[in-house]
């Protein structure tokens, strides 16, 4: 066990009943597992509990109503809003990042407005832009990175201009694990005029975010990397931005009247919730939330962040591995093997108990950056301890000697 972290002492491995003994799960940056908390959560709200929202004047639907927006509310807190009026409830960050494109995108940019992304972007926060980019004539910039796998922002500082209407950059790496000064971001961006979107999918289960003390315009993240419920997530925009946002949906519930003339919307956030919402899966991400704060942000990341330093240090000392990002990444740790697929090493490591993620992960232009067609990653999370990366170590040793 861990000496910097107590992981026994807290129980945590054990509050994960989809990791037995005997089996290392180092896939967290792809999904976290869930702990028995939101578990029960879900399990409480699809069969006690269960009702719709917003519509029913029975009293289960309105305490099913009154759960849904504490969630709403929870989520606030956990990000330091102003208000819950600022969270929209959508699917994942892939949603959210596609809202504020074909919302706020289509509504605000036109031809020769420009929008700088980095080299170390997730596919969900490039392609996007590139559908806007067709639809509206936009020109995309693409910031570099330093030596050890930062956003640059020297170089973005020197990119931006008056042009520039949007900068849309990771909080944390999901390849690299790299950390973005998001306040800097912020602030470079703010001086040109443009508005900041900052995708916190790897962030907020790691470091979390404080989008006052940022002072972003957009944040987004996903519940599942959250250890909360797939299928739900959220775009957290400034009030001002929403309200002004034109919804991209039409439905039921982010309306206020239909007629065959006219519609008029309801004011944000509910205007982009059309239909039914994942009721459940909010209530999952409450869990979640509760879960995480109950151990303490400031106590995931040094544990994660130890956890890194010594997969790094064993991994270094193996023969043909080559190591990718900042020493100090956030939980996530890419590398690669001289002569083995990643695909290779993820198989070997099954066999092993060890479950990696080995692809491109969705990071395509990156992986052109670091001149391979892949990366094998291991990334960390609350359940994970020494035993996880002794496993890592001894299967890579396996790799290297069944490859020579």
């Amino acid at each position: 066990m861990s000496s910097v972290v107590d992981i026994a002492e807290l129980s945590r491995r054990a509050d994960f009943p989809a990791i037995p003994d005997g089996w290392h799960y180092l896939d967290t940056a792809a999904t976290a597992q869930k702990p028995q908390a939101v578990i029960d959560a879900i399990a409480q709200a699809y069969g006690r509990d269960y009702a719709t929202v917003h519509r029913g004047v029975y009293r289960r639907s309105a305490d099913m109503t009154i759960a849904y927006e504490a969630a709403r509310q929870r989520v606030a807190r956990f990000l330091n809003a102003r208000s819950a009026d600022e969270v929209v409830f959508v699917r994942g960050a892939t949603e959210a990042i596609n809202l504020v494109a074909q919302s706020w995108g289509v509504a605000t940019l036109k031809p020769g407005d420009r929008v700088l992304l980095s080299q170390l972007e997730h596919h969900s926060n490039i392609v996007p832009w590139q559908l806007i980019q067709e639809r509206t004539g936009i020109e995309i910039d693409v910031c570099p990175l330093t030596a050890d796998g930062r956003i640059d922002l020297d170089a973005a500082e020197a990119m931006l201009t008056e042009r520039h209407k949007l900068v849309a950059f990771a909080h944390v790496s999901n390849v690299l694990g790299s950390v973005l000064d998001a306040r800097r971001a912020t602030e470079l961006a703010h001086r040109v005029g443009a508005k900041i979107l900052i995708d916190g999918c790897q962030a907020v289960p790691r470091i979390g975010a404080d989008v006052a003390a940022i002072g972003c315009d957009f944040y987004v993240f996903s519940g599942h990397k959250l250890y909360g419920p797939t299928g739900i997530g959220v775009l957290w925009a400034k009030a001002e931005l929403l309200y002004a946002m034109p919804p991209y949906q039409g439905g039921g519930s982010m309306i206020d009247r239909v007629t065959f003339g006219r519609t008029t919307w309801a004011p944000a956030p509910q205007r982009f919730e059309a239909g039914t919402p994942n009721i459940v899966g909010a209530l999952g991400l409450h869990a979640a939330i509760d879960y995480v704060e109950s151990i303490g942000l400031p106590f995931i990341h040094a544990h994660e962040a130890a956890l890194v330093r010594k997969a790094r240090a064993a991994l270094s000392g193996i023969n043909s591995v080559r190591l990718f990002g900042p020493e100090d990444s956030a939980g996530i740790v890419s590398f690669a093997i001289e002569g083995v697929h990643p695909h290779d090493i993820g198989t070997i490591l099954d066999e092993e108990g060890v479950a990696i993620r080995a692809g491109h992960h969705c990071a395509q232009p990156l992986m052109e950056l670091l001149d391979v067609p892949a990366t094998a990653r291991a990334s960390f999370g609350i359940y994970n301890d020494d035993d996880d990366v002794a496993a890592l170590a001894r299967g890579i040793e396996r790799v290297t000697r069944i490859f020579g």
